[in-house]
Parts: structure tokens; sequence; C-alpha cells
């Protein structure tokens, strides 16, 4: 029970709630060390996504001013599902177990020592549950809960209400680190590994300061990588509704047969235009979502690197 504890935020253009951040974290590391349920040499690791104001500045004022506050600052912005895994990777060498929260601290960082004493009785990964969505937006909170069901329904295993909140240990680090996809969706990838889970359960606050780094266009683009990564119902449903759209043609064929042997034709612009577009409209979607797999495959096939670290501030 005297584990090193990595907490591993990715930080993009965090100037303004970082301070508190890392004051925050610094807090429950040293009541955790205190209690020696984690060993003195834990760290927290801020991992720079390509900031454009002063993060990396804060970062670097803290880490000269504290061991245990480590930088990792990447060449570019490469997104944050990225930046969480090369926190994560380089934790994974230098931790027994870490922990992956947003720099904007609306997780409860109460229950880290929860997670902590689950990673005791046996977890491997221990998830970090929303309990309820009360204080979020009627939009968010339907389109976010649509997300989960659709993602079910489609055979895609996910924890529901779970972000990227989450403790794993060095052997699951070891494990996620076998996978080499360039379109990166953790949330669906971890339930992967099979390895024994648990559960906390905690409020989410608000953010204190600074802006969402997830804004509607971002979520729908996550979506839809999540989708399309785990999942290849979105293709059979293009094949069902173009088996369907053949029995409506067949349908009209027939009834237009009919009319033409009944002699009750009458000619018509408005129905023949909408069949048209309707049709035309099916083939773009259709060839939209095929598209959209092609060009992961496109992209895996690169087997370009996910992340550069430009430096690292360690111990």
């Amino acid at each position: 029970m005297n584990e090193v504890l990595a907490i591993v935020v990715p930080c993009y253009n965090e100037e303004e709630v970082l301070p508190d951040s890392i004051s925050i974290l610094k807090g429950v590391l040293n009541e955790m060390k205190a209690a020696h349920s984690i060993n003195e040499k834990s760290f927290i690791l801020l991992v720079d996504d390509g900031s454009r104001d002063r993060t990396w500045e804060i970062i670097k004022e803290n880490h000269d001013k504290s061991d245990d506050v480590w930088g990792q600052k990447l060449s570019r912005n490469c997104g944050h599902q990225s930046a969480l895994l090369s926190g994560l990777m380089t934790a994974k060498d230098r931790a027994d177990i870490s922990i992956s929260i947003d720099a904007d601290l609306q997780d409860d960082v109460r229950v880290i020592s929860e997670m902590v004493d689950k990673y005791h009785e046996g977890c491997e990964i221990v998830y970090g549950i929303r309990g309820s969505r009360k204080k979020d937006s009627f939009f968010k909170r339907s389109t976010a809960q649509g997300f989960y069901k659709l993602l079910s329904s489609m055979g895609v295993k996910t924890i529901y209400n779970h972000a990227d909140f989450r403790l794993m240990s060095k052997k699951a680090l070891e494990e996620l680190s076998q996978y080499h996809e360039s379109n990166l969706y953790l949330r669906g990838l971890i339930p992967l590994l099979g390895l024994k889970t648990g559960e906390v359960v905690y409020e989410r606050g608000e953010r204190k300061a600074g802006e969402s780094k997830y804004p509607l266009k971002k979520m729908l683009a996550l979506a839809v990588n999540g989708i399309t990564s785990f999942s290849t119902e979105p293709i059979k449903m293009v094949l069902r509704t173009g088996v369907l759209v053949l029995f409506v043609c067949l349908a009209a064929a027939i009834y237009a047969f009919i009319s033409y042997l009944s002699g009750n034709v009458e000619k018509g612009w408005t129905s023949l235009i909408l069949s048209i577009w309707f049709l035309g409209g099916v083939q773009l979607i259709a060839i939209g979502v095929i598209g959209e797999y092609i060009g992961k495959i496109y992209s895996e096939s690169k087997h370009r690197p996910l992340y550069h670290i430009e430096e690292l501030l360690d111990k």
C-alpha cells in the first residue's frame, strides 16, 4: 500500500484555472502522502497540448517550486485524447497507478482517495461516474444521454455517465499501450481491456474559470469518432436503408404499371422531382458514411505518431 500515484492532467489554454487546479491537486496529494496511502514520490503530470496562452509558463513555474509537479509539453495541439494518452504513457513507466482528470477540476477530487482504495481491493481500473446531470442544460443532458444510448444500441461497450476521470494501474496501462489506433476514443478502448473494474460515484461541479474545451462541434466530432471506431452498424444501416428504398421503388413501379394499364395516367412533375431528391439524398448519406470509414482506414494505414513530446519536466 505504498504505490507511486501519478495524477495526469491534459491542459489546453487553461491559464485562468490552472493555478487553482494545481494548488487543489497538490493539497489532495499531500493529504494522501501524510496518510501513507501513496508513496512520497507520487506526482502531478500536467500535459500542455500546444496551448497558445501562458499554460506552459505556469506549469514551469510550479515545477520550479515543487518536485511533485511535473510538466510535459507537446510540440503542437494534438487533441484531448492524444494529449491524455501521452501523459498516461509517460506515467506508465514512472508510477504504479495513474488517475486522469481534466484541468478544470469539475470532477470531484475528493473521490481520488476512494479510487485508490478500490485499487487496493483488487481493481485494475476504477471509473469515476457522475451521479446525475442536474447541473447540465436540458440540451446537453438530453444529447449526452442520447449519445450513450446510441452507442449501446450499436454494440459499443461504454460506461454510462463516465468521461475520462479514471484510475488505471500499471498493468492496465501496459495493456492499453498495445493498442496503436490513430482514431482515439479512450472511453471505448479501455473497457476492451477486460480487467477487473470498480466505480466511484460523484457529483460534477461547475467550471470555476475559462471556457469549456468541448463545445458542441467537438462533442459531435467525438461522438462520430466513437461510433465509427467501434461499430460497423452505420454501414449496416445504409444497407438496410438501401433495401427499404428498393422495395419502395418496386411498389411504386407496380403502382405505375397498373395505372398505365388502367389508363389512369397523369403526367406530373412533383412526384418525379421528389423521388429524385429523396434517392439522391439517400445516396449522398450512404457515400458519406462509407467515406468516413474509408478515411479512418486511410489514417490508420499511415501509422503516424499521435503526438511528439517537445519537453518533459520531471523530478
